[in-house]
């Protein structure tokens, strides 16, 4: 795709290539905020080509100043995968006469590989960066042949800029896959069951673990892949298969470099049995948080060794040992995470045609579509109401 310039009301958004603005002040600053900064973007656009079109727009105020930089990407996506099975069910019989039916590409606004930021700490800020690219995505839209604009998962914290400056350019707002949080106010992980959990989550933990006690299992922390990867990216891919809800598709390059390019951040636990590599985790450390981003199971034995437990069990151990103050984990798995407590960590989709006549419809689609659907336990979380659309 060819750059491109649209005049807007607010001056001018040019549509660029990572290369155009790598070294641009105004990038370098940006999410610096956020445990997912610039260097995070440009490695998934650099590592995860195979399945994206990753582009850049530059915002230039009326004095020709660049104001902001917003990542984007193109792709095409099939609106059923997170739909509910009944939803699923339906459409099935549609796509023997319209096999393209709700398949679509898409222009997507924020992160490929985890939940969308801003990148503006002042609030005034955020409101003129979401009105400025708001009035230029339809043009970027249409001219790459989108059908659908989407802001893919924002935090609940980003409402006041986007829901005031989307709804007027007929952006409907669903709620997306929440991500989930626990704050480490314990002193240890026993504390934490004693304390944070009910009798029979205690009891029922406690007997998972007795069932590993034998089992030579070692657990390490590093700062890299690189010499494992080969070992851990098939337990990657285990995980992925059994996963409901597919999005981005990692691969062995971006774990190698995640290392290499956020040294500060990146952490991999890793568990070995007699020394096999059976399972292994992917987190960012920020701000006195741990994000556990990806996981990785050997499902040869994780089911009958409770990997999926002892993982949480020895990073919470940790993360409570190093000090940290709140672990945040990634969508799905939400009824252990219900009975261990967690709360919900809220994401929004905004989304509007690109066609203004069928905006009204896909507003109606979209209630439908609307992936929390799917995930009817996530009601029983005392924090639900904060989803909004559920």
């Amino acid at each position: 795709m060819k750059d491109q310039i649209v005049a807007t009301s607010f001056g001018r958004a040019r549509l660029v290539s990572l290369e155009q603005v790598r070294e641009l002040p105004i990038w370098r600053r940006n999410f610096g905020d956020a445990a997912k900064d610039h260097r995070y973007y440009e490695l998934v656009a650099e590592t995860l080509s195979r399945d994206f079109e990753f582009r850049w727009i530059l915002l230039e105020d009326h004095t020709g100043g660049t104001r902001g930089v917003q990542p984007i990407f193109f792709m095409h996506q099939d609106l059923l995968a997170t739909a509910p099975a009944s939803i699923r069910a339906i459409v099935r019989s549609f796509r023997a006469m319209w096999p393209r039916c709700l398949r679509l590409r898409m222009l997507m606004v924020g992160c490929a590989a985890g939940a969308g930021e801003l990148g503006e700490p002042d609030e005034s800020e955020q409101r003129w960066k979401v009105a400025a690219v708001t009035e230029a995505l339809p043009h970027f839209a249409r001219s790459a042949g989108a059908s659908l604009i989407v802001w893919k998962d924002f935090p609940a914290h980003h409402r006041p800029a986007l829901d005031s400056e989307t709804s007027v350019a007929g952006f409907a707002r669903i709620a997306s896959m929440p991500a989930t949080r626990l704050k480490l106010t314990f002193a240890s992980f026993d504390d934490y069951l004693q304390r944070h959990l009910s009798h029979a989550m205690r009891k029922n933990l406690r007997r998972k673990f007795k069932a590993t006690r034998n089992a030579p299992l070692t657990f390490e922390v590093t700062t890299s892949l690189a010499g494992v990867v080969d070992e851990a990216y098939p337990l990657y891919e285990q995980v992925l298969a059994r996963s409901p809800l597919q999005f981005e598709r990692l691969t062995k390059e971006f774990l190698v470099r995640l290392g290499d390019r956020l040294p500060e951040r990146a952490r991999f636990f890793l568990w070995r049995l007699d020394n096999r590599l059976v399972a292994f985790s992917v987190c960012l450390m920020h701000g006195g948080a741990l994000y556990d981003e990806y996981l990785g199971l050997d499902y040869a034995v994780a089911l009958d060794l409770h990997l999926y437990f002892v993982t949480l069990r020895d990073v919470l151990t940790w993360a409570i040992e190093s000090g940290l103050h709140t672990y945040f984990s990634t969508p799905l798995n939400y009824d252990p995470k219900l009975h261990l407590g967690f709360e919900l960590v809220p994401l929004d989709l905004y989304a509007t045609s690109t066609t203004r006549t069928l905006r009204p419809i896909t507003r109606l689609a979209l209630r439908w579509l609307e992936p929390t659907r799917a995930e009817p336990g996530l009601r029983e979380f005392p924090n639900a109401h904060e989803l909004t659309s559920l």
